[in-house]
């Protein structure tokens, strides 16, 4: 609302576009996406099937990296590139362990607030916090979270997916270095993201074809350019930290026994888990 009490727009959607969050909820099996959402995410399925596999598996990461977060004692997160709210959200995660747990999203789209904001309900006992920021910005990130976050006190940051979605020239490792500067001791910092290699082996030429089309289609609908790495420089993020067992492996392989989608097994999705000393 404004401060005259008339109503304030909402964000614009455009729904001849796809959008990259209403894509992923797609291939999770959401509903809040658009008919052009379904065609192209169903037209990059067609080129490339792992992708639904992937957003299962990140999915199921997210859960079991939560629940290893409030075992250790954790009951503050910062989820960055948080996407639109599906099953499983990091809040109702963490609140199921400890329903004290406080969580603030953070998305640059404001669609994705919205929908945040709206769906996302936290425990009584807990809290749900949502920030417009673009994790370019880190410590912009940082000092709107300060407000709903004890930075005296163990976080867990996560970044799922969103790496990959920062160009070179922006120096992803310099952002994960300043964000993680921020956090106190005893915080866990979870990054996972698509790689150039389909599990421990390097593509073969239809693999990389296929995955190839795939970019290329993403591209084609306007959505924002992803940057598939390799998984030694996604183990490169977690610099100065203490990484959990087992490392930084295919998404399905880290700690696979709860809870799981499927047998384990391996996709080009790495990620792992650090404590900051």
């Amino acid at each position: 609302m404004a401060q005259d009490g008339t109503a304030q727009p909402g964000p614009v959607v455009d729904v001849t576009r796809p959008h990259q969050a209403r894509l992923w909820n797609h291939w999770l099996g959401g509903k809040d996406t658009y008919p052009i959402d379904r065609e192209i995410g169903d037209r990059i399925a067609a080129v490339y099937p792992e992708i639904a596999d992937v957003a299962r598996q990140s999915r199921a990461f997210l859960i079991r990296v939560v629940h290893f977060m409030t075992g250790q004692g954790v009951r503050q997160f910062l989820d960055i590139g948080t996407g639109l709210p599906a099953v499983d959200n990091t809040h109702e995660v963490a609140q199921r362990d400890a329903r004290d747990s406080r969580i603030v999203y953070v998305d640059n789209d404001p669609v994705v607030v919205a929908h945040a904001r709206a769906l996302l309900t936290s425990a009584p006992e807990g809290a749900c916090a949502y920030i417009q920021a673009d994790i370019r910005e880190p410590e912009a990130i940082i000092e709107e979270a300060a407000a709903f976050l004890d930075l005296t006190e163990p976080i867990g940051l996560l970044l799922l997916g969103i790496v990959g979605n920062v160009a070179d020239e922006d120096d992803p490792p310099g952002i994960v270095r300043r964000l993680v500067r921020a956090l106190p001791s005893g915080s866990f910092v979870v990054v996972n993201d698509g790689t150039n290699v389909l599990g421990v082996n390097e593509w073969t030429p239809a693999e990389a074809t296929a995955r190839g089309e795939a970019l290329r289609l993403c591209a084609e609908a306007g959505t924002v350019p992803y940057h598939a790495r390799t998984p030694e420089y996604i183990e490169a993020l977690f610099a100065d930290l203490d990484l959990v067992e087992p490392g930084v492996v295919s998404t399905p392989l880290w700690r696979p026994d709860f809870p799981q989608v499927g047998a384990p097994r391996p996709i080009d999705s790495f990620g792992g888990v650090a404590r900051k000393p």
